[in-house]
């Protein structure tokens, strides 16, 4: 089952259980694809549509960091359980290890040396790692192993 068709019979589910929580967040993903493909004047790829995803978990861990600085804990704490609704059309996420040991083999791959080299590592580690892990996680541990 395409990913696209997962989320419409899941938002289906959650409207006919009166899931409140999953089925808004499942209709903020619906329109986030939807003005994706608005954008792209195409239906989205697999690929395409877990990028958006992982880009409304970001903006999502985001918020809960500001929410929490502004000791809005219970707005916080729904936002969290979005995120963890947003988790489950994610591919498993890499531990740090895991990030680790792809990009050694990407450097050694490239026979990059330094700093210098940090975009075209970053540009096959994402490509390699989408939806697997975010990108100024990737960006961080990039940094230190080029260092």
């Amino acid at each position: 089952m395409a990913l696209h068709d997962r989320i419409v019979e899941d938002l289906k589910e959650a409207m006919r259980s009166k899931d409140q929580l999953k089925t808004s967040c499942l209709r903020m993903l619906k329109t986030s694809i939807k003005n994706k493909q608005v954008e792209k004047g195409r239906e989205l790829e697999d690929s395409e549509i877990l990028a958006v995803i992982s880009s409304l978990v970001r903006k999502g861990k985001e918020a809960v960091e500001e929410y929490k600085k502004a000791g809005r804990n219970d707005l916080a704490e729904k936002e969290e359980k979005e995120l963890e609704i947003f988790y489950q059309y994610l591919p498993k996420q890499l531990s740090d290890g895991e990030i680790e040991e792809t990009l050694r083999g990407i450097i050694s791959e490239l026979s990059a040396s330094g700093p210098k080299d940090f975009g075209r590592v970053m540009k096959v580690a994402m490509a390699r790692m989408a939806g697997q892990a975010e990108g100024k996680r990737v960006s961080e541990i990039a940094r230190g192993l080029l260092a």
